[in-house]
């Protein structure tokens, strides 16, 4: 099988693409990223002389090239998006375009040109919106709070819809918060990990009481895998651990694990649309698919840790001064 992976020097891009070629000797990848903000070479250098790895530099909403690199894969797994929910409050469009508008052009590429492929949209569960109770299914319908999760649940409704009105082989996943190696470190836990090594205050959003359920990478990037192989077109699946905790307490894990005072943590102004908490039933790729997470959440972040510690050249060049902002989404905006 060949597959196009779009957005692969992302961070769950470029972990699905290692994961590939470890867990597929026959399969080969096509790796389209335009190298924007959460992207970095450095993330697949280890694939840089691999045979059954090809790398493009290219915008998935270039019609022009998506149409001429569609004809040559047997299915895309597109993991291409702006991801980050602050920076989709100070620039929404960018997430707009990327998102949405990146999406509906490569339905489009495999409507006109190759319509036996198949298409994996990855998404993500803040397209739900927040849950006070409970978990969401399938079923519940997309509401979401910010840019982000609208730009994402935009592109899921195209996705689902060019399946129902032209047939076309997709299916979408829906996955809690991700972390591991090769995160862009404006995210929680390599921010976190980041600012407590340079003994920097660690700023969390209001009381920190805001609840998320993580997934490390790698389990993702295996429900992704069982996706792509047994996923049956126009279905939704749901992907998600079970470790839900307030943001407050990964925080008060990691600088534990790291040695670290809780003197460090400062609670900063919320964000605009902060969702309480997000929780996702992932039953039916369990019982449909059988899949199930490998690592323990414990496990994961000690592992997710020390690799921030022995990889300090992958991420410097990423901290900058903007980036460990301790408001983001408030320093945009005012740009």
């Amino acid at each position: 099988m060949k597959i196009l992976a779009t957005g692969g020097l992302g961070f769950i891009g470029s972990n699905f693409c290692r994961h590939i070629i470890a867990a597929h000797p026959r399969y080969e990848i096509i790796n389209i990223d335009k190298i924007g903000t959460g992207a970095n070479p450095a993330s697949l250098k280890d694939l840089e002389n691999e045979k059954r790895y090809k790398f493009i530099k290219g915008d998935i909403c270039d019609s022009k090239l998506m149409n001429r690199i569609i004809t040559q894969v047997d299915a895309v797994v597109n993991m291409a998006a702006e991801t980050h929910v602050d920076r989709s409050i100070a620039d929404p469009p960018s997430f707009i375009q990327s998102n949405t508008v990146g999406t509906f052009t490569i339905l489009e590429a495999l409507r006109k040109h190759n319509n036996e492929a198949k298409l994996v949209q990855v998404s993500t569960d803040e397209v739900y919106g927040e849950i006070p109770e409970g978990s969401f299914e399938e079923e519940d319908a997309p509401k979401p709070s910010n840019p982000y999760a609208a730009s994402k649940a935009a592109a899921d409704i195209f996705a689902l819809a060019y399946y129902k009105t032209y047939g076309l082989n997709v299916t979408v996943t829906r996955c809690t918060n991700n972390y591991g190696p090769y995160q862009f470190p404006e995210k929680l836990i390599p921010k976190t990990i980041v600012r407590a090594l340079k003994n920097l205050k660690v700023p969390v959003y209001g009381t920190g009481k805001n609840i998320r359920d993580w997934i490390y990478v790698q389990d993702h990037c295996k429900a992704i895998d069982l996706v792509l192989a047994k996923g049956q077109p126009g279905e939704i699946y749901n992907i998600s651990s079970g470790n839900e905790m307030p943001n407050i307490e990964i925080v008060k894990e990691i600088l534990e694990l790291m040695g670290k005072n809780e003197d460090l943590i400062t609670f900063v102004e919320n964000r605009p649309g902060h969702d309480i908490r997000y929780s996702l039933d992932s039953s039916k790729i369990r019982s449909g698919l059988g899949w199930k997470p490998r690592f323990s959440f414990e496990k994961a972040l000690e592992l997710t840790v020390n690799w921030y510690l022995r990889n300090e050249s992958w991420w410097k060049p990423l901290a900058t001064r903007k980036i460990l902002a301790p408001t983001p989404w408030k320093l945009g905006r005012t740009q």
